[in-house]
């Protein structure tokens, strides 16, 4: 699912207060980080996930990882947070019209 501008930025929104639930440490995307996340995605559908690099190219490259492992969605990447979205087979978060 191709999300549009109008989307993203409604699911930025609904992201803004959460706290990151998933922190990928420093030995990175481990098979139990991916099945946590995964977990998150199922139940919550917009997931917050700590990232541990500094380097701005590898935060992007792991955030793309993460969302091609997952079928997930980068909605936002800032800084050492990432928010992904994916919709759940009976969604919880339902967009506004227009969007």
């Amino acid at each position: 699912m191709l999300l549009t501008k109008k989307q993203k930025h409604y699911l930025r929104g609904l992201a803004h207060h959460r706290k990151p639930s998933v922190t990928v440490g420093a030995a990175g995307l481990s098979n139990n980080v991916i099945q946590e996340i995964e977990h998150g995605l199922q139940h919550h559908e917009l997931l917050k996930v700590k990232l541990p690099m500094s380097n701005r190219a590898a935060r992007q490259e792991m955030a793309g990882t993460i969302c091609d492992l997952t079928a997930a969605e980068l909605v936002q990447l800032i800084g050492r947070t990432c928010v992904v979205y994916r919709a759940a087979s009976e969604p919880g978060i339902v967009f506004p019209a227009g969007t």
